[in-house]
């Protein structure tokens, strides 16, 4: 059995990579074999809409022709029995890198036909984990809520399902009087980080777990 991380966030320390850690600590704990891709230390680019995935009888029908960086990734994914998905929130959304291993990714899967169906050939389990500096209760003010339920719901199409883990107001420097952030109070900020982080990485251990106990079934 094997579980595939892809850190989505520039840092390679920080929350998204540390929460990844704990849920393939989770899913060590069950026998997989893991790994942790972080992607930025990769060349590549995002869908560009040459269809070859879409060719009927073409050589690269269902699966993404652009041979970069993200290639043998996508192979690694093809290969995994759990994926961990983890970003932080940039503008609303997910960070470009991730945006780009999402269209990679879910394109050649997706069939122009009435109902959308996937064309994926198994069951994928998946992991999707956001961090961000914004409170818990002001989600559904910045319409977060359903931009993390759209891609949810776009990665349960495909893959069949997908499980979320949101982690929020999280700690972005271990300095903020270096930073102008005027707007934080850093000390809130660090209590939290001190006493909620490890309580969202002991959930991220146990969505790790809970994935590849049900890939045992």
């Amino acid at each position: 059995m094997k579980a595939i991380a892809i850190n989505g966030s520039p840092r390679k320390t920080w929350n998204t990579a540390k929460l990844l850690e704990n849920a393939l600590a989770g899913a060590a704990e069950n026998g997989a074999e893991t790994e942790l891709v972080h992607l930025y230390d990769h060349d590549f680019k995002g869908c560009v809409s040459c269809f070859a995935c879409k060719k009927i009888g073409g050589k690269s029908y269902g699966r993404c022709a652009v041979s970069d960086g993200l290639a043998p990734i996508l192979q690694k994914v093809s290969e995994a029995d759990v994926l961990l998905l983890g970003t932080p929130v940039y503008f609303g959304s997910e960070t470009g890198e991730m945006r780009s291993f999402l269209e990679r990714l879910l394109f050649p899967f997706l069939t122009y036909t009435p109902d959308y169906a996937s064309l994926f050939p198994g069951r994928l389990q998946i992991g999707l984990i956001y961090t961000m500096n914004i409170p818990e209760q002001y989600l559904p003010a910045f319409g977060y809520d359903k931009i993390f339920a759209a891609t949810q719901g776009t990665l349960s199409r495909i893959f069949g399902n997908c499980e979320l883990l949101l982690s929020t107001d999280t700690y972005q420097f271990s300095d903020y009087s270096e930073y102008l952030s005027t707007c934080f109070d850093a000390e809130a900020k660090k209590k939290r980080h001190e006493e909620v982080f490890p309580d969202d990485c002991r959930r991220a251990f146990e969505l790790g777990a809970k994935l590849t106990a049900d890939v045992k079934g």
